[in-house]
Order: C-alpha cells, then structure tokens, then sequence
C-alpha cells in the first residue's frame, strides 16, 4: 500500500538525555527516523531535551522544540503543532512510556493524532509483564514459570513455593533498570521494593532463574501486511544471568545448529506476528544447551539497543525502514538503500563475524561493584568485522581504549595461580582477560573453564587459539611467514612488539616490504550477491580481493571519538557528523573512521566512505596508506582523536587545524603551565611530575591538599584531590565535625 494519504506532519519523540541502557544508539534510530520521514515529504517535528545529539540539530527535523519529556510539555507542543501522526517506537523507553501516557491523558484522541507504527495494544502486550506471559502461553511459546506481583509479600509468596534463584524484572523499563537476581529473601525483598519504584506501572516480573543458559537474539521486522522477516540474529558469549547489554555480543550466532536457529527464527516471528508489532523487534531466547528446550525471556516492541548493533552488523537500516512501515508502506516496496536492487522484505546476509564488547565506567568508578548482572552497568560499546572470531575479538579490545591491545592485562602477572582460579569465578568487566590468563597459564582446560563461566566451549576455544599463538611468536624467531600468521589471527603490530621484543617501527617496516596488508571488505547485506552501493569498509588479512575503489578527488579523513563512556559521550559524535557534512559541502571526499555502532557518524550515508575500524595508529596509518588523503581532522574526536595526533604527524600525516604542538601545549600539564606563565595568568601552583619520589617531594613542597591531574585526558579521569601523603589513590576527603 502507498504512504498513508492523511499524514503531513509527523511528530517524533527522542530519548532524553543520556543514560546507562539509553544512549546514542537512539540518537542514532531517532535522526535515521527523522531522514526518512522528510525523504517522504513530511514535515518532520521533533520534541528532544538533549542538547549534546545530532537528533536536535537544525538540519534532522524542520521544527526542534529542545523541551522536558513529559506528558504536559508534550500535550502543548501537540496543542500547537497539530500533527497528524505520532512516531514513539524510536527514542527509547522514554518515548515508548511517553506515547502510552499521551493516549491515557486522552491527547491522541483530543487533537486526532494517529500513534505510528506499533499500535497501543501491541506495546501493552509487550511491556505489560503479566498480559506478555498471557500473550506467550496462548500462542504456545515458554516463559519460565513466573508470577506478577505488586507489592513485596507477593514475591515472597511465590519465592516460598518455588524456591531461589529467582530473577526480577520491573515493567515497562529498559536497561534492566531496577531488576536483578536473587539468591534469597533479603535480596528479594531488596530488589522488589526497587523495582516497583522504577517501573512506570509498578508492576514486577518474578520467574525462575536459568542463569547458565545460552542467550539468543532475534531482531525480526514486520509491516502491516504481516510480511515478516528476520534481520538479525546474535548469540551472547556470556550466559543469561548477564545483561545483554553488559555481554559480548557476536553476529550472526556461531554455536547454533541448523535446527536450533530455525525453531528460534520461527518462533521471534510467530511473537512479532502475535503481539502485531509494526516495524522493528528485539526478542531473547534462553536457550538449554543440553537440548532444544527454550524460553522467551524478553520482547522489545520498539527499535532497541540491540536494533543499532543489528543495523550496523548488516547494513540494514532498521530504524528507516521501521518509520517507512509506520507511513504505510509494505518491506516489498521499501528499496534496500545498500543495493537500490533487492527490497526491504529480503534477509540480509553475513559473510564476517561481528564482535560487540561493552565500555564500562570502572576507569572513572574504581570503587563501584564491578559485578554484572540483570542491571546494565556498561555506557557505551565497540564493534568489529572481521573474517574469523579471533580478529574480531582483537579488534574489539584495541577499540575499547583501556590501554589493551590484546587479551593480556598486566596485573594478573603477579598472582598466583590460585588466586586467577578464583578471579574465573566473578562474572565482571575483567572476565575475559581472566579466561585468556588461565589459559596462558594452563592451570584449566576449556571445558573447566566452561563448567565455571558457562561460556560456550567454542569461544573458549577460540581465545585459547589466540594464546598459543602467543607463546608460540614469543618463543620463535619472527619471520615473515610468521609474521603472516600473526595478523591472520589478528594481532597487532603493537602486540606483535611486546611478544618479541622487536621495534614497532621494524615489524611495520617488515609487513610492508613483503606486502602483508589488510584487504578492505565491504559490507553489504547480501553476502556478495548483488553490487552494493554503500562504501561501508573493514579490513581483513583473511582474503585475496580488495573491495575498496579510490578515487582521485580531493579527500579529508576524519576521526571519530570511539565508544561512548564518561566525559566523552555523544557531543563527539555530533561534532565529527557536522565536520564530514562541512566537507562533503565543499566537494571535498569524507572519510569517516570510528568503530561504535550506536552512532549517526558509522550511519551508512552520511559520509562518502566509512571504516570500521579501531582507532589506533596501525589501523589508521592502514586506511591513509589505502586512502592517500590529503590529511586528518582530529578535533572532533574527543580525546580518543587528539591521542592519535602526534603519532600520525610523526608519520608524516597532515593534521589540520590546531598544529600538534599547540595541541600538546593544552595537554601536557608542565607546557600549559608555560603558556600561563608567558601570557602572566594567574593559576594554583603546580609541578609536573613523572614517578611517585618526585610526586611526594613536590606535594610536601606545595603543601596539602594537592589536586593530581594527568596529562591528555577528559573528563576528569584519574583526577584526586590528594589530602596526604599517607592517602592512596582515589583518596577521600576527611570527615569533620
């Protein structure tokens, strides 16, 4: 059917302001919404509170209103607006509760506002936990025994008769927001009375734990036709029992049998079709890895977190295609915007793996429990392509920027064996270097491994194939075959240094001149079957062919600010998008390179080229070499960018704007000071110091208490004030009166 013939203005509800388990990913969906609704010639009208956002940019919308997100605020700009249609399903769980509450105050109905996309009864049956658990069992789906309860005694109740572990689960939140595990009644009781606060209706889930099982997503589509399909499958490395979330995601499933994906994929699109959801879907399966039996754990009637990941691992533009559904049309008449030849309704396609790890805030939060859970703990996240499961997961890690560029974290060097053993058994951040370093030191087989993480033996496997590698380059002369081998497996050249002591500069020196380069693929959504028009890249040392053409116009690389955490969030990624529009409008080439998949700045089209890739020297050094760019613009990157400079201009790259000396000047704590010394501003006393001796000597000169503050970072990261020299790191001011 053709767009809905009564829509001229559409009205579209962000997500607010950033929080953990509601971030850029819906900047993303929501701007991607905006787009496709002004590529049909609707006036676009945008209600968003977050300033730092490309969504409330003057160019994604014709009208912004930078306002509070509630039902009021709402209800006047609709009083003055007037639009014919309500978009919700694309900012969140914000705009999702928003758009439920505008129907119960009668303010759809009031001004004739039609809701778009997923209907009202769909959302209810989808959040609303006790009509979810009716929905499910009529169609015959399972859900782990449960019950919805109220009030405290109630889930005390049914703990009585069912015994713990139990997990709880608050309607109508996002993030796991007030749900957990709990192990007894204390727990219970602590995370119920939390979670009736958070939820919009407090009302709570209760259900048996199966904590242990493997974790399966399904992100499926369906228009009003009921032509449904499934873009996306992933398959959490980390067992349920952890937030997806806080998992490491890998696209598409590589444990699943044949049957085991099929009965799933037929079951996401029998609850899609069931719940009558219009566009995009998340649903997660638990899934028993001794046999075929399942659970549906959870349904998100909206584009999700999980929904960007899914559009950036494909190339399929959920969150587009999800606002063409809402207007009316069919998948079998939205034209795949990567081939402009196959339609909506055809399933993408993988010919790499796709590795998502999350950021967490723990560099910032070093007192926090670091343990992970039902409760979202991480702030933002990486993805990475790659051929094979071991590039992927290398890629990953270099991208995280924690001062890793492998599976290696230097303080597991001191301990003792017994005391890593104990460390495999905390389910936390670190969780992954500790499978890494049991293997190291074979004091655990995989299966040991697995018995204790419940991660699948095939992963567990895969990091082992890593380690060897490891030993084996550390123990051995490199040569160039080896040197083959080792970025085949995907280590970097830095790593490559550490494990046989050689000069970086030599091994780069040694990958060049015996032609040991990436091959650049292309993302597609079709497996290679059909051409593709999108230039959407990552590199790989697993293939003959390159995909990639250069042209020879006149190209700008820009870089991008990497995984969102504390200090440096979706601002960034706002100002890299405008830098590659200010180029692309002075008809120069936009190279984009960034690797978080929840942002507009790694959307499709939005620069002429986009890589996919870590952010570090090797991998940036890669693409100029391919690219020839006329230069780099590093000012837009947050810090992730401006690290980088030196580096690259010791290449022999251009970096425009700020020179790389000014920018050590702000950055370097001891040359700032000059600055403000030649230019007589008055500042507090300082000294510049580079080991502990002269920290002490220096604070006792200036007197306490002393603020520490490291050179070239943000946001305040491993800043203290210092009120002592007895004080440890991350000291805490006295306590008076």
């Amino acid at each position: 059917m053709p767009k809905k013939e009564n829509l001229n203005k559409v009205m579209v509800i962000g997500s607010g302001p950033i929080v953990i388990g509601q971030a850029a990913e819906f900047d993303y969906a929501g701007s991607q919404a905006c787009r496709a609704l002004k590529e049909e010639g609707l006036e676009v009208v945008l209600v968003n509170s977050n300033p730092a956002t490309i969504m409330t940019d003057v160019n994604i919308a014709d009208r912004v209103y930078i306002e509070p997100l509630t039902v009021d605020f709402l209800a006047s700009i609709i009083e003055k607006e007037r639009p014919d249609g309500l978009l919700a399903t694309l900012g969140g769980q914000a705009g999702l509760n928003l758009a439920v509450k505008l129907s119960e105050a009668g303010v759809l109905e009031k001004y004739n506002v039609e809701l778009l996309g997923t209907p009202l009864d769909a959302i209810e049956k989808a959040e609303d936990r006790e009509k979810f658990k009716a929905t499910m069992q009529e169609i015959g789906e399972p859900v782990p025994e449960s019950t919805i309860v109220e009030d405290v005694h109630s889930a005390v109740a049914f703990a009585n008769e069912i015994g713990y572990p139990l997990i709880v689960r608050p309607a109508y939140t996002l993030g796991g927001t007030g749900g957990g595990i709990a192990e007894n009644e204390e727990e219970l009781v602590e995370i119920v009375i939390r979670g009736l606060k958070y939820s919009m209706i407090g009302q709570v889930l209760i259900e048996r734990s199966v904590a242990g099982w493997k974790e399966i997503e399904f992100e499926v589509m369906r228009d009003s036709n009921d032509n449904c399909i499934a873009v996306c499958n992933m398959e959490n490395v980390d067992a349920v029992g952890v937030h997806t979330g806080d998992s490491i995601v890998v696209a598409p499933s590589q444990t699943l049998s044949d049957s085991d994906y099929q009965f799933l994929r037929s079951a996401s699109l029998k609850i899609i079709r069931a719940l009558g959801i219009e566009g995009g879907c998340n649903v997660q399966f638990a899934l028993d890895v001794n046999s075929q039996n399942y659970y549906v754990i959870e349904v998100n009637p909206r584009v999700s977190r999980s929904s960007a990941l899914a559009s950036k691992a494909t190339g399929y533009p959920i969150a587009k295609v999800s606002s063409k559904i809402a207007v009316g049309y069919t998948l079998d008449e939205i034209t795949n915007a990567v081939t402009h030849k196959t339609k909506a309704c055809f399933e993408p396609a993988l010919d790499y793996i796709v590795l998502k790890i999350p950021r967490f805030p723990f560099d910032k939060f070093v007192f926090a429990d670091k343990t992970l859970g039902t409760q979202m703990k991480a702030t933002g996240e990486v993805m990475s392509i790659d051929r094979n499961f071991e590039g992927a997961i290398l890629k990953a890690v270099r991208s995280l920027e924690i001062g890793v560029n492998r599976l290696y974290l230097e303080k597991f060097a001191n301990w003792d064996d017994a005391k890593i053993l104990n460390q495999l058994q905390k389910i936390n951040d670190e969780r992954l270097f500790v499978i890494a370093e049991v293997l190291r030191r074979g004091v655990a087989t995989v299966d040991e491994i697995y018995n204790i993480t419940k991660i699948n033996s095939w992963f567990i496997q895969k990091i082992k194939n890593i380690v060897d590698f490891e030993n084996k380059i550390s123990q051995e002369n490199l040569t160039v075959e080896l040197l083959r081998e080792a970025k085949n497996i995907g280590l970097a050249d830095e790593s490559i240094s550490e494990l046989t002591g050689k000069n970086i500069k030599e091994i780069r020196k040694l990958r060049i001149e015996n032609n040991i380069l990436p091959k650049y693929k292309m993302v597609d959504t079709c497996a290679g079957e059909f051409d593709a028009f999108t230039p959407y890249y990552y590199s790989t040392y697993r293939a003959d062919s390159d995909e990639v053409e250069v042209s020879g116009n006149r190209k700008i690389i820009v870089l991008g600010s990497g995984p969102i955490r504390i200090g440096q969030g979706v601002e960034f990624d706002y100002c890299s998008v405008h830098s590659v529009w200010a180029l692309r409008e002075m008809g120069i080439e936009a190279i984009i390179i960034n690797n978080n998949p929840e942002t507009v700045s790694t959307d499709f089209d939005i620069s002429d080229k986009l890589y996919f890739e870590p952010l570090t020297t090797e991998d940036v050094l890669n693409i100029i070499d391919k690219e020839k760019p006329e230069g780099v613009i590093v000012q837009f990157g947050g810090q992730t960018a401006i690290n980088l400079a030196a580096s690259l201009a010791e290449a022999g790259v251009k970096i425009f704007g700020t020179s790389v000396d000014d920018i050590d000047r702000a950055e370097d704590r001891e040359r700032f000071d000059e600055v403000l010394a030649e230019v007589n501003i008055p500042r507090p006393r300082g000294i510049s110091v580079t080991n502990l001796e002269d920290a002490i000597s220096g604070a006792a000169e200036i007197g306490y208490p002393v603020m520490v503050r490291p050179s070239y970072v943000l946001g305040g990261r491993a800043m203290e004030i210092v009120y002592s020299e007895r004080c440890q790191s991350y000291a805490r001011p006295p306590r008076f009166g």
